[in-house]
């Protein structure tokens, strides 16, 4: 379980979050909800202490973030960022870091096996020895979630991560996720701009504006006026198929 407790972080007097404050359980997967600037790419570095918040906590199981090391920390808490590294590193090599905060002197066998089966997993056998920088931009997104599926997290943080991946594999991804969590009991917490793609695989909602959590609910609580005060647009909100699909309207 992952409890953020009333998180707030500035840059000098500007202040980018304010009193942010939610809980997610064991399995779960949260969207993280609101348009550009709204402060949700630095609340996410702010739980994995990229940056010090300027005050608040975060804990996991009960535990506070702030007082372990980065080794303790990279062991609880995985993390996908919007931009891929093109360092030129194997595909391998590169999923293998994952398992960096297990390691003393080198690689174990059981390292390379945990490797090895997160690529047959993700269909990333024909890759593994190739340099990463010689991969798509999709192909490589893929890698830097099988790096945090690798590293077996109480916490996956996930920043936009389906931008430069296409439809099919967005969906494919997010189904991923979501077997993973259910199968691990991981926490996920998703920022994700396609709210479509959110009300599929997150089981709640976590929407900001303006630095402030504007409200945390579950999906049959996301409604048009909702969507509305958070992204300035009208709305419809329809079932197809036994799924809630949200419809804009472009003359808003």
């Amino acid at each position: 379980m992952i409890k953020i407790s009333n998180i707030s972080f500035s840059y000098g007097t500007r202040n980018i979050l304010q009193d942010i404050s939610f809980s997610a359980k064991d399995g779960e997967i949260v969207g993280i909800l609101g348009t550009n600037g709204t402060g949700k790419s630095t609340l996410i570095t702010c739980i994995n202490r990229i940056r010090t918040p300027k005050s608040g906590e975060v804990f996991i199981d009960g535990n506070p973030v702030s007082v372990l090391g980065r080794n303790s920390i990279a062991r609880l808490i995985a993390y996908v960022p919007q931009r891929n590294e093109t360092a030129a590193l194997s595909v391998f090599d590169s999923i293998l870091l994952g398992r960096r905060p297990y390691m003393r002197w080198g690689a174990r066998s059981k390292d390379i096996e945990a490797c090895r089966d997160i690529i047959h997993k993700m269909g990333l056998d024909a890759f593994q020895l190739r340099n990463i920088d010689e991969l798509s931009g999709g192909e490589r997104q893929k890698v830097m979630f099988a790096r945090a599926f690798v590293q077996k997290p109480r916490v996956m943080l996930l920043d936009e991560p389906t931008n430069n991946l296409d439809p099919h594999n967005q969906y494919s991804m997010m189904a991923e996720v979501r077997q993973m969590a259910t199968e691990s009991g991981m926490t996920v917490l998703a920022v994700l701009h396609d709210l479509n793609l959110a009300m599929a695989y997150c089981d709640k909602f976590f929407f900001m504006k303006d630095g402030r959590g504007l409200k945390y609910c579950n999906l049959d609580e996301i409604d048009p006026d909702l969507i509305r005060k958070v992204y300035d647009m009208n709305v419809e909100i329809a079932e197809i198929k036994g799924r809630r699909i949200i419809l804009f309207d472009k003359e808003s």
